[in-house]
């Protein structure tokens, strides 16, 4: 079977698109690993200036008065806007934070690693923005397709204004959650678009093998869903160890799990309910006469299982710095992987000849 020009660009830009956006989460758990957050206390700029400075030289005597002010002025704002809309509870947060008229140090390493991931960020930006041109040819073809792209895209913008209010809110903790929830919908989006723009490709592919069995969709849903909320209790975790490093000077690292709150207990837990549903969904596609499911399984699982040994260390080795942002990157993969298989299975179960093979029992 030929496929069309426009679909074979598409899946190109499309596939690259999405590995760009795990680059930036990557990029963005060294900047939280590193303390690099508010490296650069405004945005889009960087100490008002495109191109950061490199020595405090460069700054005004009084920058970190200059630029609590700006932040303050920008939450008081916000605040109204939030409370306008019911949110009252976040608009007190914003100013209860305990960090929120702390202006953070000069240091040209921290603020040149923050900067790099609004580089890293705008170039994400083109990328999803030319998914979302080419996603045009598809407005005839298949218009769920197109809709996907150019919602991704404007989510993206939205994910860059929510960027600036992490910044300005000094790294709230609900704001850094949405950020990373949006960023997961994002994900998830585009990998839907590009499943589905090639899905007369994996049809003709299906066609020759036999067809999987029922029962195995709601499963594939409650793993992808119990890993997003994973990855939401894990920036919560990160959260604490932010605060729990501020109290402690950064000194005695090995100290910090103890004085980790029940959220880590819930998270560490988590994993191995986790770890046995994956292992249990995993089991039953290896069960089905389809090699695309099962070579997804197996993706799936390994990268659960490396997940869970990155998790261990963090836990036992008094959280490397540079396991961190590998950490999230891991978890990030580990949804994406499941929710490509719960796409597979679905394109799988639509073959004809259905009742060939036993129901799973769900």
């Amino acid at each position: 079977m030929h496929t069309p020009a426009f679909v074979r660009r598409f899946r190109f830009f499309g596939v690259l698109t999405v590995v760009s956006v795990y680059l930036l989460i990557l990029v963005g758990g060294i900047v939280r690993s590193t303390g690099s957050g508010m490296g650069c206390p405004d945005w889009p700029k960087c100490f008002g200036m495109w191109v950061p400075p490199t020595d405090i030289n460069q700054l005004p005597a009084d920058y970190k008065e200059v630029y609590t002010a700006q932040r303050v002025a920008k939450n008081k704002r916000l605040a109204v806007t939030l409370q306008r809309f019911g949110f009252q509870q976040v608009a007190s947060n914003i100013f209860a934070h305990p960090t929120q008229y702390i202006e953070t140090d000069f240091n040209p390493v921290k603020t040149w690693i923050e900067y790099v991931n609004r580089l890293v960020g705008a170039l994400i930006g083109v990328f999803v923005f030319l998914t979302a041109v080419l996603a045009w040819p598809y407005w005839r073809r298949d218009q769920i397709v197109f809709w996907l792209a150019f919602s991704a895209f404007i989510l993206t913008g939205v994910q860059g204004w929510l960027g600036s209010l992490v910044v300005s809110t000094n790294l709230l903790p609900i704001m850094i959650t949405i950020h990373m929830g949006l960023a997961l919908l994002i994900v998830a989006m585009l990998i839907y678009a590009v499943e589905r723009s090639q899905r007369e490709a994996i049809e003709v592919e299906r066609s020759s093998e036999a067809s999987v069995a029922t029962g195995m969709s709601g499963w594939l849903w409650l793993i992808v869903v119990l890993t997003f909320a994973q990855i939401v209790l894990g920036t919560q975790v990160r959260e604490q160890v932010d605060l729990v490093s501020t109290a402690n000077g950064y000194m005695q690292r090995q100290t910090w799990i103890d004085q980790l709150g029940s959220v880590f207990a819930v998270h560490r837990t988590f994993s191995a309910v986790l770890l046995l549903l994956n292992a249990y969904v995993v089991y039953q596609l290896y069960r089905q006469p389809n090699r695309r499911l099962q070579r997804l399984a197996t993706v799936v699982i390994g990268v659960i299982v490396v997940e869970i040994l990155a998790g261990v260390t963090l836990a036992y080795f008094s959280l490397p710095a540079a396991v961190q942002p590998v950490h999230l990157l891991l978890g990030t993969l580990l949804f994406g992987a499941q929710f490509v298989l719960l796409l597979a299975y679905r394109y799988a179960r639509k073959t004809v000849g259905q009742a060939a093979f036993p129901r799973v029992v769900a």
